[in-house]
């Protein structure tokens, strides 16, 4: 049943976004919004969020365990060491968005990840470190239509990944990156996952 302010109510209240889909409602109650500090998971949604791309993030989630499968259980130094036989592997993989630059993006992307470990100590050092006090920020949101597709400080992430060469991180997947691993917190004042 829907109430206003974009809230829906099941056993409890939601973010509308959420819906009725049980991988959705895990994903917002378990996920979304949580802060993460473990390189091997803000990895997962660098793959993930590209991935993405132009498409509905229930289409990726319902993909997950096929990427992770895919990705190498997301460790960032096997999918770094790719080869044109795991590209191939990968393009004729069903269970996984098969497009060419999406794929290559993902692998390029896994090389850059390791130059930030080595360049900060670990790719979550840098990340935080654009947030101000490398505290999460906790928007104040009271309807769905108030969430940012992307803020300033997205866009300084975002221009600052795509100068050291990352592909598919423009400021609006930055953003939907950000909100994924908890730097931002954008579930609604009213939400049981606040």
């Amino acid at each position: 049943m829907t109430q206003d302010f974009g809230l829906t109510t099941h056993d409890s209240i939601r973010c509308s976004w959420a819906g009725s889909d049980p991988l959705y409602i895990k994903y917002h109650d378990e996920e979304w919004g949580k802060p993460v500090y473990d390189d091997k998971t803000f990895f997962e949604f660098l793959i993930l969020e590209g991935a993405q791309a132009g498409l509905s993030w229930i289409t990726i989630l319902r993909r997950r365990e096929s990427y992770r499968k895919a990705f190498a259980n997301f460790v960032v130094e096997k999918v770094a060491a790719f080869d044109d036989k795991d590209f191939d592997r990968l393009m004729n993989d069903g269970g996984i968005i098969r497009n060419r630059l999406k794929i290559n993006g993902a692998i390029t992307n896994a090389k850059l990840f390791i130059e930030i470990q080595k360049e900060f100590g670990s790719f979550s050092k840098y990340i935080w470190n654009f947030i101000p006090n490398g505290k999460p920020i906790a928007n104040k949101i009271e309807k769905m239509s108030d969430v940012p597709a992307r803020t300033a400080l997205s866009d300084q992430i975002s221009k600052d990944m795509k100068k050291r060469g990352f592909k598919f991180f423009g400021t609006t997947i930055c953003y939907a990156f950000m909100q994924a691993t908890g730097m931002v917190n954008d579930h609604l004042t009213t939400c049981c996952a606040r």
